[in-house]
């Protein structure tokens, strides 16, 4: 058995079906590309925003601390002033 040859609008209709297929996966390819690199610029960002907030939370811990050494401050001057009476 031989497989008979395509008729040229079988042909013409193949190579049009090519051709759209070509420029499918050209758009794909470019919007998988776009995907990419917004992904990237994202990643960047968050790594700027974790480096920005850690050096936040390393300013802010001694904050807590002084607030506690003047409350002791406070009560110390508050017991000197009732017991100098």
């Amino acid at each position: 058995m031989t497989t008979p040859e395509p008729t040229p609008s079988v042909v013409v209709e193949l190579e049009r079906i090519r051709g759209s297929l070509e420029a499918g996966f050209a758009r794909v390819d470019g919007s998988l590309a776009l995907l990419h690199q917004r992904g990237d610029q994202t990643d960047k960002k968050l790594d700027d925003h974790e480096r920005r907030l850690d050096a936040l939370e390393r300013g802010r811990w001694p904050l807590p601390s002084i607030a506690a050494l003047t409350s002791l401050a406070a009560i110390g001057i508050g017991l000197y002033e009732l017991i100098a009476h």
